[in-house]
Protein backbone atom coordinates (compact mmCIF):
# COMPACT_ATOMS: atom_id res chain seq x y z
CA UNK A 1 0.00 0.00 0.00
CA UNK A 2 1.22 3.55 -0.17
CA UNK A 3 0.37 6.39 2.37
CA UNK A 4 -2.16 8.98 1.73
CA UNK A 5 0.59 11.28 0.62
CA UNK A 6 2.25 9.61 -1.80
CA UNK A 7 -0.30 8.98 -3.58
CA UNK A 8 -1.11 11.94 -4.02
CA UNK A 9 2.34 12.30 -5.11
CA UNK A 10 1.92 9.53 -7.94
CA UNK A 11 -1.41 10.81 -9.38
CA UNK A 12 -1.62 14.61 -9.49
CA UNK A 13 -0.12 16.04 -12.78
CA UNK A 14 -1.05 20.25 -12.75
CA UNK A 15 1.37 22.57 -13.02
CA UNK A 16 3.33 22.71 -9.86
CA UNK A 17 2.98 19.47 -8.79
CA UNK A 18 5.77 17.05 -8.17
CA UNK A 19 4.55 14.46 -10.60
CA UNK A 20 3.49 17.29 -13.07
CA UNK A 21 7.14 18.78 -13.32
CA UNK A 22 8.82 15.11 -13.87
CA UNK A 23 6.44 14.63 -16.74
CA UNK A 24 7.01 18.06 -18.21
CA UNK A 25 10.22 17.07 -18.16
CA UNK A 26 9.71 14.85 -21.52
CA UNK A 27 8.54 14.97 -24.87
CA UNK A 28 4.78 13.90 -24.52
CA UNK A 29 2.44 13.28 -27.23
CA UNK A 30 0.29 16.24 -27.58
CA UNK A 31 -2.13 15.17 -30.26
CA UNK A 32 -1.63 12.76 -33.40
CA UNK A 33 -0.58 14.37 -36.48
CA UNK A 34 -3.64 13.03 -38.33
CA UNK A 35 -5.52 15.14 -36.43
CA UNK A 36 -4.10 18.38 -38.11
CA UNK A 37 -4.38 16.92 -41.85
CA UNK A 38 -2.76 20.23 -43.53
CA UNK A 39 -2.14 23.99 -43.63
CA UNK A 40 -4.68 26.36 -42.26
CA UNK A 41 -7.06 23.09 -41.33
CA UNK A 42 -9.21 23.52 -38.03
CA UNK A 43 -7.94 23.88 -34.68
CA UNK A 44 -7.83 21.28 -32.05
CA UNK A 45 -8.62 21.41 -28.15
CA UNK A 46 -5.86 19.99 -26.06
CA UNK A 47 -5.92 19.07 -22.79
CA UNK A 48 -2.53 17.82 -21.46
CA UNK A 49 -1.04 17.87 -17.40
CA UNK A 50 -3.84 19.56 -16.58
CA UNK A 51 -4.03 22.66 -18.83
CA UNK A 52 -6.05 23.85 -22.16
CA UNK A 53 -4.18 24.24 -25.00
CA UNK A 54 -4.72 24.63 -28.72
CA UNK A 55 -2.74 23.19 -31.16
CA UNK A 56 -3.20 24.30 -35.05
CA UNK A 57 -1.08 23.67 -38.19
CA UNK A 58 -0.23 27.01 -39.82
CA UNK A 59 0.26 28.10 -43.15
CA UNK A 60 3.61 26.64 -44.07
CA UNK A 61 2.93 23.39 -42.32
CA UNK A 62 4.30 24.18 -38.71
CA UNK A 63 2.29 22.95 -35.85
CA UNK A 64 1.72 25.18 -32.98
CA UNK A 65 0.54 24.77 -29.63
CA UNK A 66 -0.83 27.50 -27.47
CA UNK A 67 -3.16 27.95 -24.41
CA UNK A 68 -6.65 27.75 -25.14
CA UNK A 69 -7.75 31.21 -23.98
CA UNK A 70 -6.48 34.57 -25.44
CA UNK A 71 -4.00 36.74 -23.47
CA UNK A 72 -6.33 39.78 -24.15
CA UNK A 73 -9.86 38.38 -22.53
CA UNK A 74 -9.77 35.14 -21.94
CA UNK A 75 -11.82 34.44 -25.05
CA UNK A 76 -11.59 30.59 -26.55
CA UNK A 77 -8.53 30.73 -29.37
CA UNK A 78 -10.11 27.17 -30.46
CA UNK A 79 -13.03 29.43 -31.94
CA UNK A 80 -10.51 31.35 -34.39
CA UNK A 81 -9.18 31.93 -37.51
CA UNK A 82 -6.56 30.19 -38.46
CA UNK A 83 -5.53 31.59 -41.64
CA UNK A 84 -1.43 33.20 -42.87
CA UNK A 85 0.82 31.55 -40.11
CA UNK A 86 -1.28 32.41 -37.26
CA UNK A 87 -4.39 32.09 -35.03
CA UNK A 88 -6.71 34.98 -34.84
CA UNK A 89 -8.98 35.42 -31.91
CA UNK A 90 -13.00 35.67 -33.03
CA UNK A 91 -13.48 38.55 -30.10
CA UNK A 92 -11.11 41.22 -31.11
CA UNK A 93 -8.58 39.81 -33.94
CA UNK A 94 -5.77 39.70 -31.55
CA UNK A 95 -3.51 36.60 -34.48
CA UNK A 96 -0.86 35.00 -32.73
CA UNK A 97 1.67 32.40 -34.29
CA UNK A 98 2.95 28.86 -33.75
CA UNK A 99 5.38 30.29 -31.09
CA UNK A 100 2.83 32.65 -29.17
CA UNK A 101 3.88 35.98 -30.51
CA UNK A 102 1.39 38.36 -31.20
CA UNK A 103 1.56 39.39 -34.52
CA UNK A 104 -1.23 41.42 -35.32
CA UNK A 105 -3.52 43.59 -32.98
CA UNK A 106 -6.03 45.23 -35.30
CA UNK A 107 -7.82 46.40 -32.97
CA UNK A 108 -5.38 48.73 -31.22
CA UNK A 109 -4.16 51.94 -33.18
CA UNK A 110 -1.41 50.96 -35.94
CA UNK A 111 1.00 52.79 -34.04
CA UNK A 112 0.73 50.63 -30.74
CA UNK A 113 3.80 48.50 -29.99
CA UNK A 114 1.71 47.20 -27.66
CA UNK A 115 1.44 43.40 -30.12
CA UNK A 116 5.21 43.17 -28.90
CA UNK A 117 4.87 43.13 -25.39
CA UNK A 118 2.01 40.44 -25.30
CA UNK A 119 2.34 36.73 -25.90
CA UNK A 120 0.50 33.41 -25.94
CA UNK A 121 2.17 30.50 -23.79
CA UNK A 122 3.25 28.45 -25.94
CA UNK A 123 5.12 25.06 -26.00
CA UNK A 124 7.57 23.69 -28.45
CA UNK A 125 6.45 20.76 -31.05
CA UNK A 126 8.09 18.04 -32.96
CA UNK A 127 6.98 15.70 -35.15
CA UNK A 128 7.62 12.00 -34.94
CA UNK A 129 6.38 8.66 -36.01
CA UNK A 130 2.72 10.60 -36.74
CA UNK A 131 2.45 12.39 -33.45
CA UNK A 132 2.89 15.77 -32.45
CA UNK A 133 5.06 15.87 -29.37
CA UNK A 134 5.60 18.57 -26.98
CA UNK A 135 7.63 19.87 -24.17
CA UNK A 136 6.14 21.53 -21.26
CA UNK A 137 9.22 21.79 -18.83
CA UNK A 138 11.47 24.86 -18.13
CA UNK A 139 13.09 25.98 -21.57
CA UNK A 140 16.95 26.01 -19.87
CA UNK A 141 16.19 22.11 -19.03
CA UNK A 142 15.08 20.90 -22.25
CA UNK A 143 16.87 17.67 -23.63
CA UNK A 144 16.94 16.70 -27.36
CA UNK A 145 13.90 14.34 -28.66
CA UNK A 146 13.38 10.91 -27.25
CA UNK A 147 14.02 8.73 -30.60
CA UNK A 148 12.13 5.67 -30.17
CA UNK A 149 12.74 4.76 -33.61
CA UNK A 150 10.50 7.17 -35.42
CA UNK A 151 12.56 9.29 -36.55
CA UNK A 152 14.35 6.84 -39.06
CA UNK A 153 10.87 5.38 -39.67
CA UNK A 154 9.36 5.79 -43.15
CA UNK A 155 5.74 7.46 -43.36
CA UNK A 156 4.42 4.63 -45.10
CA UNK A 157 5.07 2.80 -42.05
CA UNK A 158 3.46 5.25 -39.37
CA UNK A 159 1.09 3.38 -37.36
CA UNK A 160 -0.58 5.87 -34.37
CA UNK A 161 -3.88 5.73 -32.87
CA UNK A 162 -5.23 6.64 -29.39
CA UNK A 163 -7.46 5.74 -27.13
CA UNK A 164 -8.97 8.07 -23.84
CA UNK A 165 -9.55 6.18 -20.73
CA UNK A 166 -11.67 7.60 -17.60
CA UNK A 167 -9.45 7.29 -14.99
CA UNK A 168 -6.00 8.37 -13.27
CA UNK A 169 -2.70 7.65 -15.53
CA UNK A 170 -1.15 5.41 -12.82
CA UNK A 171 -4.14 3.19 -12.99
CA UNK A 172 -3.65 2.32 -16.61
CA UNK A 173 0.21 2.28 -16.45
CA UNK A 174 -0.38 -0.58 -13.58
CA UNK A 175 -2.19 -2.41 -16.00
CA UNK A 176 0.52 -2.47 -18.44
CA UNK A 177 3.18 -3.71 -15.87
CA UNK A 178 0.68 -6.10 -14.69
CA UNK A 179 2.09 -9.33 -16.95
CA UNK A 180 -0.37 -11.61 -14.22
CA UNK A 181 -3.73 -10.70 -15.40
CA UNK A 182 -3.62 -12.05 -18.86
CA UNK A 183 -4.16 -15.04 -16.88
CA UNK A 184 -7.37 -14.31 -15.61
CA UNK A 185 -8.96 -11.07 -17.42
CA UNK A 186 -8.19 -11.71 -20.33
CA UNK A 187 -8.72 -15.67 -20.45
CA UNK A 188 -11.12 -18.21 -21.87
CA UNK A 189 -12.30 -21.26 -21.39
CA UNK A 190 -11.40 -22.87 -24.47
CA UNK A 191 -7.94 -22.15 -24.37
CA UNK A 192 -7.35 -24.66 -21.67
CA UNK A 193 -8.31 -27.43 -24.99
CA UNK A 194 -5.74 -25.83 -27.67
CA UNK A 195 -4.17 -28.73 -28.77
CA UNK A 196 -0.13 -28.78 -28.69
CA UNK A 197 1.08 -27.79 -32.26
CA UNK A 198 4.58 -28.64 -31.41
CA UNK A 199 5.84 -25.28 -30.28
CA UNK A 200 5.82 -25.88 -26.67
CA UNK A 201 9.24 -26.63 -26.29
CA UNK A 202 12.61 -24.51 -26.36
CA UNK A 203 12.23 -21.64 -28.24
CA UNK A 204 9.61 -19.48 -29.93
CA UNK A 205 6.25 -20.83 -29.32
CA UNK A 206 3.43 -19.64 -31.85
CA UNK A 207 0.80 -16.99 -30.73
CA UNK A 208 -1.74 -19.80 -30.50
CA UNK A 209 -0.37 -21.58 -27.79
CA UNK A 210 0.54 -18.32 -25.40
CA UNK A 211 -3.17 -18.60 -24.42
CA UNK A 212 -2.54 -21.92 -23.46
CA UNK A 213 -0.17 -20.90 -21.32
CA UNK A 214 -1.37 -17.92 -19.78
CA UNK A 215 -3.98 -20.29 -18.99
CA UNK A 216 -1.96 -23.24 -17.94
CA UNK A 217 0.46 -20.74 -15.58
CA UNK A 218 -1.90 -18.29 -13.54
CA UNK A 219 1.03 -17.65 -10.95
CA UNK A 220 3.70 -16.11 -13.15
CA UNK A 221 7.08 -15.29 -10.82
CA UNK A 222 8.38 -12.05 -11.47
CA UNK A 223 12.35 -10.91 -11.98
CA UNK A 224 13.24 -7.29 -12.41
CA UNK A 225 16.14 -5.85 -13.81
CA UNK A 226 17.17 -2.27 -13.67
CA UNK A 227 18.03 -0.42 -16.82
CA UNK A 228 19.25 3.09 -17.30
CA UNK A 229 15.57 3.81 -18.56
CA UNK A 230 13.87 1.68 -16.09
CA UNK A 231 13.52 -1.76 -16.04
CA UNK A 232 12.89 -4.19 -17.48
CA UNK A 233 10.82 -7.48 -15.85
CA UNK A 234 9.84 -11.05 -16.92
CA UNK A 235 7.09 -13.07 -16.14
CA UNK A 236 8.00 -16.53 -16.03
CA UNK A 237 5.74 -19.28 -16.26
CA UNK A 238 5.59 -23.04 -16.62
CA UNK A 239 4.33 -24.36 -19.84
CA UNK A 240 1.69 -27.94 -19.94
CA UNK A 241 5.24 -29.74 -21.27
CA UNK A 242 7.52 -28.46 -18.07
CA UNK A 243 9.42 -25.88 -19.82
CA UNK A 244 10.01 -22.11 -18.75
CA UNK A 245 8.36 -19.24 -20.61
CA UNK A 246 9.35 -15.47 -19.81
CA UNK A 247 7.67 -12.76 -21.15
CA UNK A 248 9.73 -9.75 -21.02
CA UNK A 249 8.26 -6.44 -20.77
CA UNK A 250 9.79 -3.20 -20.70
CA UNK A 251 9.42 -0.22 -18.79
CA UNK A 252 10.60 3.63 -19.72
CA UNK A 253 10.07 6.01 -17.78
CA UNK A 254 7.58 7.88 -16.99
CA UNK A 255 4.97 6.50 -18.89
CA UNK A 256 5.62 4.21 -22.11
CA UNK A 257 5.88 0.29 -21.77
CA UNK A 258 6.68 -2.30 -24.63
CA UNK A 259 4.33 -5.13 -23.98
CA UNK A 260 6.08 -8.54 -24.98
CA UNK A 261 5.41 -10.85 -28.25
CA UNK A 262 6.91 -13.61 -30.05
CA UNK A 263 9.73 -13.10 -30.85
CA UNK A 264 10.25 -9.69 -29.72
CA UNK A 265 8.42 -6.20 -30.25
CA UNK A 266 9.25 -2.10 -30.07
CA UNK A 267 5.81 -1.01 -30.11
CA UNK A 268 4.86 1.62 -27.58
CA UNK A 269 1.86 1.21 -25.01
CA UNK A 270 2.46 5.59 -23.96
CA UNK A 271 -0.24 6.58 -21.35
CA UNK A 272 -0.32 10.81 -21.25
CA UNK A 273 -2.61 12.04 -18.46
CA UNK A 274 -4.86 14.80 -19.98
CA UNK A 275 -5.50 15.42 -16.07
CA UNK A 276 -5.79 14.15 -13.07
CA UNK A 277 -8.98 11.78 -13.94
CA UNK A 278 -8.38 10.79 -17.24
CA UNK A 279 -5.32 9.61 -19.71
CA UNK A 280 -5.00 8.89 -23.18
CA UNK A 281 -3.48 6.04 -24.46
CA UNK A 282 -1.11 6.02 -27.48
CA UNK A 283 -0.08 3.19 -29.09
CA UNK A 284 2.78 3.45 -31.96
CA UNK A 285 5.30 1.76 -33.98
CA UNK A 286 8.31 2.77 -33.25
CA UNK A 287 10.47 0.40 -36.36
CA UNK A 288 9.60 -0.91 -39.04
CA UNK A 289 8.26 -4.53 -38.25
CA UNK A 290 10.72 -8.13 -39.19
CA UNK A 291 10.09 -10.82 -38.26
CA UNK A 292 11.29 -12.82 -41.11
CA UNK A 293 11.35 -16.61 -39.69
CA UNK A 294 7.40 -15.88 -39.01
CA UNK A 295 8.17 -16.44 -35.84
CA UNK A 296 4.44 -17.27 -33.77
CA UNK A 297 2.51 -17.92 -36.79
CA UNK A 298 -0.75 -16.52 -36.99
CA UNK A 299 -1.59 -13.18 -35.18
CA UNK A 300 -2.55 -13.28 -31.59
CA UNK A 301 -5.92 -12.23 -31.66
CA UNK A 302 -7.16 -14.37 -35.01
CA UNK A 303 -7.34 -17.65 -31.79
CA UNK A 304 -10.16 -16.68 -29.53
CA UNK A 305 -13.42 -14.99 -28.81
CA UNK A 306 -12.21 -11.49 -28.66
CA UNK A 307 -12.16 -8.25 -30.34
CA UNK A 308 -9.52 -5.74 -30.53
CA UNK A 309 -8.25 -2.72 -31.89
CA UNK A 310 -4.64 -3.99 -32.18
CA UNK A 311 -6.15 -6.02 -35.05
CA UNK A 312 -7.21 -3.29 -37.69
CA UNK A 313 -3.98 -1.48 -37.91
CA UNK A 314 -5.48 1.86 -38.47
CA UNK A 315 -4.45 4.86 -37.11
CA UNK A 316 -6.53 7.85 -35.61
CA UNK A 317 -8.65 7.95 -32.59
CA UNK A 318 -9.92 4.71 -31.64
CA UNK A 319 -13.59 5.10 -30.64
CA UNK A 320 -14.72 4.14 -27.13
CA UNK A 321 -17.59 1.26 -27.83
CA UNK A 322 -17.41 -0.02 -24.74
CA UNK A 323 -18.60 2.18 -21.82
CA UNK A 324 -18.93 2.28 -18.16
CA UNK A 325 -22.71 3.40 -18.81
CA UNK A 326 -23.18 0.15 -20.44
CA UNK A 327 -21.52 -1.69 -18.05
CA UNK A 328 -18.55 -2.50 -21.05
CA UNK A 329 -21.03 -4.36 -22.62
CA UNK A 330 -20.84 -7.32 -20.15
CA UNK A 331 -22.28 -10.49 -20.85
CA UNK A 332 -23.17 -12.23 -18.20
CA UNK A 333 -23.64 -15.90 -20.02
CA UNK A 334 -21.03 -15.62 -21.86
CA UNK A 335 -19.07 -14.72 -18.65
CA UNK A 336 -20.37 -17.91 -16.80
CA UNK A 337 -19.88 -20.22 -20.28
CA UNK A 338 -17.03 -19.06 -22.16
CA UNK A 339 -14.68 -15.86 -21.03
CA UNK A 340 -13.83 -14.96 -17.51
CA UNK A 341 -14.77 -11.58 -17.88
CA UNK A 342 -17.62 -11.52 -20.17
CA UNK A 343 -16.62 -8.44 -22.16
CA UNK A 344 -15.77 -9.32 -25.86
CA UNK A 345 -13.30 -6.38 -26.71
CA UNK A 346 -10.44 -7.07 -25.17
CA UNK A 347 -9.13 -3.76 -24.47
CA UNK A 348 -12.19 -2.52 -23.21
CA UNK A 349 -11.38 -5.59 -20.44
CA UNK A 350 -8.61 -3.56 -19.46
CA UNK A 351 -10.42 -0.09 -19.40
CA UNK A 352 -13.69 -2.20 -16.87
CA UNK A 353 -11.26 -2.77 -14.52
CA UNK A 354 -9.09 0.27 -14.32
CA UNK A 355 -12.09 2.61 -14.80
CA UNK A 356 -13.84 1.15 -12.57
CA UNK A 357 -11.74 2.17 -9.22
CA UNK A 358 -12.77 5.23 -9.62
CA UNK A 359 -11.32 8.38 -11.03
CA UNK A 360 -8.43 8.13 -8.40
CA UNK A 361 -7.88 4.78 -6.84
CA UNK A 362 -6.99 5.33 -2.83
CA UNK A 363 -3.65 2.99 -2.70
CA UNK A 364 -3.93 3.28 1.16
CA UNK A 365 -6.20 0.85 0.94
CA UNK A 366 -4.46 -1.68 -1.47
CA UNK A 367 -3.03 -5.16 -0.39
CA UNK A 368 -0.27 -5.94 -2.99
CA UNK A 369 0.59 -10.02 -3.12
CA UNK A 370 4.11 -11.24 -5.28
CA UNK A 371 2.51 -10.25 -8.71
CA UNK A 372 2.80 -6.55 -8.11
CA UNK A 373 6.49 -6.43 -8.03
CA UNK A 374 6.65 -4.53 -11.00
CA UNK A 375 3.87 -2.04 -10.31
CA UNK A 376 6.04 -1.43 -6.38
CA UNK A 377 9.00 -0.87 -8.81
CA UNK A 378 7.19 1.48 -10.84
CA UNK A 379 6.00 3.30 -7.95
CA UNK A 380 9.09 4.00 -6.45
CA UNK A 381 11.29 5.02 -9.19
CA UNK A 382 7.94 7.52 -9.94
CA UNK A 383 7.65 9.14 -6.53
CA UNK A 384 11.48 8.92 -5.67
CA UNK A 385 12.33 11.20 -8.81
CA UNK A 386 9.12 13.51 -8.26
CA UNK A 387 10.56 14.05 -4.72
CA UNK A 388 13.99 14.62 -6.06
CA UNK A 389 13.38 17.02 -8.48
CA UNK A 390 10.98 19.15 -5.62
CA UNK A 391 14.22 19.12 -3.44
CA UNK A 392 16.41 20.18 -6.17
CA UNK A 393 15.07 21.23 -9.49
CA UNK A 394 18.36 19.81 -11.04
CA UNK A 395 18.25 16.08 -9.74
CA UNK A 396 18.89 13.56 -12.29
CA UNK A 397 15.88 11.93 -14.00
CA UNK A 398 15.83 8.66 -15.59
CA UNK A 399 15.62 8.00 -19.22
CA UNK A 400 16.61 11.59 -20.38
CA UNK A 401 17.47 11.76 -24.14
CA UNK A 402 21.22 11.87 -24.17
CA UNK A 403 24.34 10.63 -26.71
CA UNK A 404 24.74 7.56 -24.56
CA UNK A 405 20.78 6.87 -24.61
CA UNK A 406 19.72 4.77 -27.47
CA UNK A 407 15.68 4.58 -27.18
CA UNK A 408 15.72 2.03 -30.02
CA UNK A 409 17.58 -0.69 -28.61
CA UNK A 410 15.21 -0.97 -26.28
CA UNK A 411 12.54 -4.41 -27.02
CA UNK A 412 10.33 -6.97 -25.32
CA UNK A 413 10.22 -10.57 -26.04
CA UNK A 414 8.79 -14.01 -25.19
CA UNK A 415 10.19 -17.24 -25.60
CA UNK A 416 10.70 -20.75 -23.99
CA UNK A 417 14.18 -20.88 -22.43
CA UNK A 418 16.48 -23.57 -23.06
CA UNK A 419 18.03 -25.37 -20.02
CA UNK A 420 19.95 -22.59 -18.43
CA UNK A 421 19.28 -19.66 -20.86
CA UNK A 422 19.38 -16.49 -19.54
CA UNK A 423 16.19 -14.18 -20.47
CA UNK A 424 17.88 -11.20 -20.27
CA UNK A 425 19.67 -11.14 -23.45
CA UNK A 426 16.06 -11.96 -25.03
CA UNK A 427 15.19 -8.56 -27.26
CA UNK A 428 19.02 -7.19 -27.12
CA UNK A 429 21.70 -6.69 -29.56
CA UNK A 430 22.84 -9.76 -28.52
CA UNK A 431 19.74 -11.78 -29.51
CA UNK A 432 20.24 -13.72 -32.50
CA UNK A 433 16.69 -13.01 -33.56
CA UNK A 434 17.15 -9.63 -33.27
CA UNK A 435 19.88 -9.60 -35.28
CA UNK A 436 18.32 -11.57 -38.16
CA UNK A 437 15.53 -9.14 -38.19
CA UNK A 438 17.92 -6.41 -38.44
CA UNK A 439 19.60 -7.81 -41.10
CA UNK A 440 16.52 -8.21 -42.74
CA UNK A 441 15.41 -4.69 -43.22
CA UNK A 442 18.86 -3.85 -44.24
CA UNK A 443 18.35 -5.96 -46.88
CA UNK A 444 15.30 -5.10 -47.73
CA UNK A 445 15.07 -2.45 -50.75
CA UNK A 446 12.07 -0.69 -50.15
CA UNK A 447 11.66 -1.43 -46.78
CA UNK A 448 8.38 -3.56 -46.90
CA UNK A 449 6.46 -4.52 -43.92
CA UNK A 450 6.77 -7.98 -42.45
CA UNK A 451 4.47 -9.84 -40.22
CA UNK A 452 4.65 -7.92 -37.15
CA UNK A 453 5.46 -9.21 -33.84
CA UNK A 454 2.66 -10.52 -31.74
CA UNK A 455 0.00 -9.32 -34.43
Amino acid sequence: MLSQQDNEILTRVGPGSPMGEVLRRYWTPALLSSELPGPDCDPVRVRLLGENLVAFRDTNGKVGLIQENCPHRGASLYFGRNEECGLRCPYHGWKFDADGACVDMPSEPPSSSFKERVRARAYPVHESGGIAWTYMGPAESMTPFRDFGTESLPQKNHLATKLQSYCNWIQTMEGNVDTAHISWLHSWDGAADIEDDGSDKPGYPSNKMTWKFWMHDRAPQLEIEDTWYGFRYAGVRETPNGNTNVRITEYIFPYSTIIAAVPYSTRHLMVVPIDDHNCWRYNFEATVPSNPQGHGGAPLFSYGPFETPFTRRVGGITPRNYLAEADYNIDREVQRTTTFSGVKDFVSQDLMVTESMGPIYDRSQERLGTIDKAIIRMRNQLIRSAKALEENSDAPLLALAGPDADFRKIRAADKILEEGEDWRYLGTDEDPVVQEAEEALRASEDRSPQPAAGD
